[in-house]
């Protein structure tokens, strides 16, 4: 006759007697209070290529993720805890344990309704978005969603205009005027151009990461800015318009003055569905107080906005209107086609 739930107790529950050398589960993960901090400048297939700086002395080690760090996300930039084999040599392999506090980071999403935020970069100080002025087309629009990662990740925006031998830079460059984003335009990236030593000199010392879509010139940029790089370089297919994908993963590289750039793939859509609108606001100073008067839930591009009112009480300065323009402009970039 069978025995019913209620009549087993604890006497009936067979214990495993514990084997030799076998410890209890537990949640708590190991300090690792002595392991070495890396900067990852790359990034392949599982493996972390990292610079790690003690006593003054460099080297590289490639690592792998700790188990226990499941499928934390780690890009190039990110800080990161080694242990295990930091000695750099042939054919070894270090342990990530843990990713340090970022200090910043550049996300983005495969499109505007995609809720899975990707991570580009962390740590970086600045992102330059790159764009030819001919040879592919300038794409504004892509442009206009970069500025608004850059600001919703509050990096400090900057604007290279390539190829400006086929067309000027003018015309292109007064739609950006009213957001004060700092520009520099090259043509020819010979050593001692004009164009190059005034990218240089707003790189040197920092961290900065290059963004634009294919054909736009960017790995030529980079192996005009570090001689060594030898970043692959590609042509526009004359039919499509667009170039060809040259640069297949993130890769820091140090700048000779200075500092670091880290080259990405180049992009063909920028999604922002992570992006709240209000922190887009915020980068507009003489309008973001003016929200306050906004009726609930304002997409402050709507009829009963109060920036109408502000700006034309002169409250947002001689440049209001043209500034109220771009943020008008910024905000409609989460509801347009993340591409061109």
């Amino acid at each position: 006759m069978g025995r019913s739930a209620r009549d087993w107790d604890e006497s009936d529950v067979r214990v495993r007697p514990n084997r030799r050398g076998s410890r209890p589960r537990t949640k708590d993960r190991p300090a690792h209070a002595d392991a070495v901090i890396g900067f990852v400048i790359a990034v392949d297939r599982g493996r972390w290529t990292t610079l790690v700086d003690e006593g003054g002395e460099e080297r590289t080690v490639v690592a792998m993720r700790a188990r226990e760090l499941g499928r934390t996300s780690i890009v190039v930039g990110d800080r990161v805890g080694l242990v295990g084999d930091v000695s750099g040599r042939a054919d070894t392999l270090a342990r990530i344990v843990r990713v340090e506090e970022r200090e910043s980071v550049l996300r983005r999403t495969a499109d505007d309704t995609d809720p899975i935020e990707r991570v580009v970069v962390a740590n970086a100080d600045q992102l330059v978005i790159v764009s030819a002025l001919a040879n592919p087309e300038p794409r504004p629009r892509l442009i206009d969603r970069c500025l608004v990662a850059a600001y919703d990740a509050e990096l400090d925006p900057l604007l290279v205009l390539t190829k400006a031998d086929l067309e000027p830079a003018g015309p292109f460059l007064a739609q950006y005027a009213p957001l004060d984003v700092p520009c520099v335009v090259t043509s020819v990236l010979s050593p001692g151009s004009e164009g190059l030593a005034a990218l240089r000199e707003r790189l040197a010392g920092k961290v900065s990461v290059l963004v634009g879509h294919s054909g736009v010139g960017k790995s030529t940029l980079v192996n005009a800015l570090v001689p060594d790089a030898d970043r692959a370089t590609g042509v526009v297919n004359d039919v499509t318009g667009r170039g060809r994908h040259t640069s297949t993963s993130a890769v820091a590289l140090r700048l000779p003055e200075g500092g670091w750039v880290i080259d990405t793939p180049g992009i063909r859509s920028f999604g922002l569905a992570h992006v709240d609108p209000t922190r887009i606001v915020e980068h507009f100073p003489e309008l973001a107080e003016g929200t306050a008067n906004c009726p609930r839930g304002c997409t402050h591009d709507e009829p009963d906005c109060a920036l109408d009112d502000w700006v034309a009480q002169g409250h947002a300065g001689p440049n209001g209107a043209q500034r109220l323009d771009s943020l008008r402009r910024l905000l409609r970039t989460r509801t347009a086609q993340s591409g061109d």
